[in-house]
């Protein structure tokens, strides 16, 4: 049984910073392209992250780039997004996707599994 599980997210004042992680469990991990989603109230799912498979190639959407980092680690099964500066706009709450595909995608049909999400809240 597949499973995503992410942490790591909480209240944090504006340019404050966090670290997401995503365990994952239940299938060959690093057979896996993995990425970072949020959804704000009120709003669609927006793509944030994606990484291949190996950790050799990311994508970062724009209005994260320089400030948000995906990264995994194959041997913890486990991808992690390192956010800095932090802005209220990033409050949302946080979701990680596996994706059994070699190609990063950036749309959430491409993801095959998907976690609970963790909830991310920037405010003063």
């Amino acid at each position: 049984q597949v499973q995503l599980v992410e942490s790591g997210g909480g209240l944090v004042q504006p340019g404050g910073s966090l670290r997401l992680s995503c365990s994952a469990s239940g299938y060959t991990f690093s057979s896996y392209t993995m990425a970072w989603f949020r959804q704000a109230p009120g709003k669609e799912r927006e793509f944030v992250a994606a990484i291949s498979r190996s950790g050799g190639i990311t994508r970062h959407a724009d209005s994260v780039k320089g400030r948000f980092t995906i990264s995994r680690d194959n041997a913890k099964n486990t991808v992690y997004l390192q956010m800095n500066g932090l802005k209220p706009e990033d409050t949302a709450v946080y979701y990680c996707a596996a994706a059994a595909r070699g190609n990063i995608g950036i749309m959430g049909r491409d993801y095959n599994y998907w976690g609970q999400g963790t909830q991310v809240t920037v405010s003063s």
